[in-house]
């Protein structure tokens, strides 16, 4: 089976299993539009795993695929994409995460999708140390803010892991002024997270951001914590 041939497959299993009422169902989710064919969750995993299974292509058929996919503006597209890729993680390397790299230009468009590829994808990667904190540099001043948001998301398991969490904190500093809804809510489930594991540290980087970094960032962050502690960081 060629990158053709399986784009064509997922395309035509897509259109036979479509659901209207699932679109319906799922759409409030999203403040982007959704345009889905509305396939149940079940059959979608059965058909990732019934390709798997084939043999009948390998991971470079599976990236070739995977443009086509990923600029596809149907939900179950992309995430076909994902989950195949996911099934070769056993030979993942740097070079996948440049492939993933260049999914954001051409059709990462919504929350579900990033976060999905973050912990499916990019956070494993992270923890297998294939990349580290430092290959997403650029990642941070990037036009798409689906990109951006993915920084703080993908290093969410590893900080969770590590004994240290300053240099994460350096690294996202740069970010804390961003402008997107999106990143801003990515930002504040990474410092929630880490502030489970790391208080005194996460603590003292909000007390430095209070009186600059949007609000939203701090109401993630600090969900957690009491009244009280949460009174600590509101503006001077």
């Amino acid at each position: 089976m060629n990158a053709q041939e399986l784009t064509d497959d997922i395309r035509r299993f897509c259109r036979t299993h479509a659901d209207p009422a699932i679109v319906q169902k799922y759409a409030r989710y999203f403040k982007e539009a959704f345009d889905a064919y509305g396939l149940p969750s079940g059959e979608f995993m059965a058909k990732v795993k019934e390709l798997l299974a084939s043999g009948s292509f390998t991971m470079q058929t599976v990236v070739d695929a995977s443009y086509e996919l990923i600029k596809s503006e149907k939900y179950e597209e992309p995430s076909f994409a994902m989950q195949l890729l996911k099934g070769f993680s056993d030979q993942f390397s740097k070079e996948t995460f440049r492939v993933i790299e260049q999914w954001f230009p051409i059709g990462i468009r919504n929350w579900a999708h990033t976060d999905g590829l973050c912990s499916e994808l990019l956070s494993p990667m992270v923890q297998k140390q294939i990349i580290t904190m430092k290959d997403f540099s650029g990642w941070r001043k990037s036009k798409f803010r689906f990109q951006r948001r993915a920084v703080p998301v993908a290093l969410i398991k590893s900080v969770k892991k590590s004994p240290d969490v300053q240099p994460y904190l350096d690294f996202l500093d740069p970010m804390m002024m961003d402008t997107e809804r999106v990143v801003r809510q990515g930002l504040g489930w990474f410092l929630r997270e880490a502030w489970k594991v790391h208080p005194e540290p996460v603590e003292a980087f909000l007390l430095k951001w209070k009186n600059d970094a949007a609000r939203l960032i701090f109401q993630y962050t600090t969900e957690k914590m009491s009244k009280e502690e949460r009174l600590r960081f509101r503006r001077g």
